[in-house]
């Protein structure tokens, strides 16, 4: 799971993300996950609230083109994967 921080202002994240409506719009679905200690690869969210507690930081941006990644968040772990690919693939998490 990632060790999600968000950021406040786009030039301190690391990547920025935007939410789609649907699944298939995405390349990367994610679960949250409740505990930090489950944390395992890109696709299982866990938020922080320090920035040195993360693995990585990211910036909600307000508009897909603006996006390095598009997500759409699911309701289990077991629905969560990269559904295409993105250079930041095996990336977001230490």
């Amino acid at each position: 799971m990632a060790k999600i921080f968000v950021v406040e202002r786009e030039h301190q994240a690391t990547v920025k993300v935007f939410s789609v409506d649907r699944d298939s719009k995405a390349d990367l679905l994610y679960a949250e996950g409740d505990r930090d200690y489950k944390a395992k690869g890109d696709c299982l969210w866990f938020y922080v609230d320090r920035e040195y507690q993360a693995d990585i930081k990211i910036f909600w941006v307000d508009r897909e083109s603006k996006a390095d990644i598009k997500v759409f968040k699911v309701d289990r772990e077991s629905k969560a994967k990269w559904n295409k690919s993105n250079k930041w693939c095996n990336r977001l998490h230490k």
